[in-house]
């Protein structure tokens, strides 16, 4: 008998041919019979109250059923309870169609139901609506920085808390330093512009039960938030999501479509579907703009004493949403003296929403920058200066790290980069008449985990089906728990089945925050441990058993075979075990969950150090990332092909942060003005140029028995700070303001 590990070695995505072949269906792409069509109507006001919705002339056209508004909805169970889902900020969560109130320009005022799209589209531009318009509206932050306040405290904050208090003396330790850093950092709002446009597919199965395929990254996250607002009980909502045309955060909450579509197809006991256009797409969450503050204070060896970052947020009239902005140098770096401060500011606009790497790859620009310009003032190369600055520590809790490779990360991608042919000297360096710059940077991401369960059953073809309501939003999740199963198991890869994405499966937590493998690897890892000693037990309870009298460490499960580990001869076969089991499937559901006596003793991280060659062109100022490289030390990589995909995907969006992203908005009329793909530029493939991972070895059984980390984040962290970085170097022109255009660079 032959098993070759999985896990470790690269798998290409086992639904992959179903993706590139258009089969793979999407919340969108499910018809069922009777389906109608629902297209949202949105305030056209920034703020005020609705007079009137005019709807007579959109029901004169054929096809159209219903045309919903807040003075003829269904009424709603509401879920008055703060958090009516797993990634709610505190607050007052928003509720479509409540009242005549306008809160932010965009708001869904009303739902067309018609027999087709198009139908319902045309319908929507004829209903006429009178607005009571209140021009008393504030939609920039930066220029109502008097309004700032510390936000409000709640379960949110358990996986964002807020800064550490103060420590130290930092005002002292930062006039005594013989270097001090005082900069100041702004960049805009940002979407996140999935492909795949926010759609939900609701069949009316009747009694109060529903079927939805819904664009979500959390199916019992959309499960609880539909039947806590319906009044439904949880059983009766299935929500199945198998196929995510990105999500980047976008999908943590349920969006405007979902609720419309259940609210439409209880009402009129009909199967309804709304997708959201890419306009709509721009109404549902954001990056928010933030202003940043720096003071870092530095020895004459470069040692880093004292630091001072504050940061100012954007969020709605009626929810708190908070990153984590200002945690991290400290977190980096060891300094005694401390003072952390974020801030929001409510403005007239939807509430924000994570974006891959919430809050890190805005904060670890500013502090990266900074060191970066402690480097020149002292004159001490950027990686060494790092190096100064090592701890294994985590001097914000002061808990020792469970693993940290980031030395490693430093000296080999340094090395692999060819750090070493860098002129220091800003402008050192030219190619032809473009102006080339190196730049680097760390890049840092919390290792969480939270509770996840699994199913294991051994079916009677011998082959494993595991269940998990968890979803894939394209990060390679089916595959990975396909390869964690298969290791547990000794099975090849295809004898495993992992079933996913569907709520009536075992509970998974929504899929962010790079904690997905971290949380729902490990429930499978337990669930087929489970199977495996369940198997044994009956292999060794059979009749004249070749295992009678063995133990279960003694055994080993291997190619469908039950086999004692010294001695091979001795072994039961699954089809023998089943058999016995007179055909019954053999089943275990398990739970994982960290430990609560030992999992806050340690501070738990990914981290990495990026690399970054780019050319500017000295007469027009146009920028070109020419190459890049990331190190990152994350432990156990389950699969190097996904997750190296993961890290160029994050690479990629690096450089749209850096050089192009921005929703730009007219705060007369609190309106975003380029919502559409058209003119929200992101990076095209003339853009990205030579990308490569290179992954550190790292052990650590401490954040979980499989020893892994997320990689979801990282590779996105790390790359603005090195852009920026770089393109200093290249110029000698500090630009701290993201996204960094040509236009900055003109005057060189």
């Amino acid at each position: 008998m032959k098993n070759i590990p999985s896990v470790g070695t690269p798998q290409s995505r086992l639904e992959g041919h179903l993706k590139v072949t258009g089969t793979a269906k999407y919340a969108g792409d499910y018809n069922p019979s009777d389906l109608l069509y629902g297209y949202v109507v949105n305030s056209t006001v920034t703020k005020g109250k609705i007079k009137s919705i005019d709807t007579s002339e959109a029901e004169k056209l054929e096809g159209v059923v219903e045309i919903l508004t807040h003075e003829n909805r269904p009424s709603t169970a509401w879920f008055d309870f703060q958090y009516a889902d797993m990634d709610a900020p505190p607050g007052t969560v928003f509720k479509p169609l409540k009242d005549n109130e306008i809160r932010y320009n965009g708001q869904p005022i009303a739902l067309v139901v018609a027999e087709s799209f198009e139908m319902a589209r045309l319908a929507a531009k004829k209903l006429n609506i009178e607005y009571e318009e209140d021009k008393d509206f504030y939609t920039d932050a930066f220029a109502h920085l008097e309004k700032a306040r510390d936000p409000k405290k709640g379960l949110a904050s358990m996986l964002k808390p807020p800064p550490p208090p103060p420590k130290g003396d930092f005002e002292k330790a930062y006039a005594d330093s013989a270097v001090k850093i005082d900069s100041t950092f702004k960049h805009g709002t940002e979407h996140h512009n999935p492909m795949e446009l926010f759609a939900s597919t609701v069949i009316y199965e009747g009694d109060g039960k529903l079927k939805i395929y819904d664009k979500t990254q959390g199916t019992i996250n959309s499960q609880m938030y539909v039947a806590n607002v319906f009044g439904l009980k949880m059983k009766n909502v299935q929500v199945i999501s198998p196929f995510v045309g990105g999500g980047f955060g976008s999908g943590l909450r349920p969006q405007h479509q979902l609720f419309m579509a259940v609210m439409a197809s209880l009402h009129l006991k009909r199967n309804v579907r709304v997708t959201l256009d890419r306009a709509q797409m721009y109404m549902i969450g954001h990056r928010p703009p933030t202003l940043q503050h720096t003071k870092f204070g530095a020895g004459q060896d470069g040692r880093v004493n004292a630091i001072f970052h504050e940061a100012v947020g954007e969020t709605s009239q009626f929810e708190d949403y908070v990153e984590i902005v200002v945690n991290w140098a400290n977190m980096l770096y060891p300094a005694e003296n401390t003072q952390l401060n974020h801030k929001i500011v409510p403005v007239d606009v939807y509430s924000p929403l994570d974006m891959r790497a919430p809050g890190g790859s805005t904060g670890m620009h500013a502090i990266e920058v900074t060191m970066d310009e402690i480097a020149y003032e002292l004159n001490i190369d950027p990686v060494e200066l790092r190096l100064i600055n090592y701890t294994d520590v985590d001097h914000s809790s002061e808990k020792i790290y469970s693993s940290k490779e980031l030395k490693e990360c430093y000296l080999k991608g340094a090395k692999q980069f060819g750090w070493d042919q860098r002129t220091p000297e800003p402008r050192s360096m030219k190619r032809g008449n473009k102006l080339v710059g190196y730049g680097m940077a760390t890049g840092m991401w919390d290792a969480n985990r939270l509770l996840g369960r699994a199913e294991a059953i051994l079916h009677t073809d011998g082959s494993v089906e595991i269940k998990s309501a968890v979803t894939d939003i394209g990060t390679g999740t089916f595959t990975i728990m396909t390869q964690i199963a298969a290791d547990e198991l000794g099975l090849p890869l295809d004898k495993v089945v992992f079933s996913y994405a569907d709520s009536s499966m075992p509970f998974a937590p929504i899929q962010g925050g790079s904690f997905t493998t971290a949380t729902i690897g490990p429930a499978v890892q337990a669930a087929c441990q489970a199977l495996n000693e369940k198997i044994y037990k009956k292999a060794r309870s059979m009749k004249d058993s070749a295992l009678a009298g063995t133990k279960f460490k003694e055994v080993i499960c291997k190619d469908g075979f039950v086999v004692h580990k010294e001695n091979p001869d001795l072994r039961v076969s699954y089809e023998e075990i089943l058999k016995d089991n007179e055909g019954k499937v053999i089943k275990t559901k398990n739970s994982a969950m960290p430990n609560p006596l030992t999992s806050g003793k340690k501070a738990s991280a990914v981290h990495s150090a990026v690399f970054v060659e780019v050319e500017v062109d000295e007469e027009l100022g146009t920028i070109e990332v020419k190459r890049a490289l990331t190190a990152v030390a994350a432990g156990r990589i389950i699969n190097p092909k996904t997750a190296e995909s993961q890290l160029l995907g994050g690479m990629i969006w690096g450089i749209s942060k850096a050089l192009h992203e921005e929703t730009i908005v007219d705060h007369r009329l609190g309106k975003y003005m380029n919502d559409d793909l058209a003119e929200y530029h992101i990076p095209v493939h003339a853009d990205i140029h030579d990308l490569q991972v290179l992954f550190v070895e790292e052990h650590d059984t401490f954040v979980n028995d499989l020893g892994v980390k997320g990689v979801g984040e990282i590779g996105g962290v790390g790359m603005p700070p090195a852009i920026t970085n770089a393109i200093y170097h290249a110029t000698g022109k500090r630009i701290y303001d993201l996204p960094i255009h040509f236009d900055k660079l003109l005057s060189l």
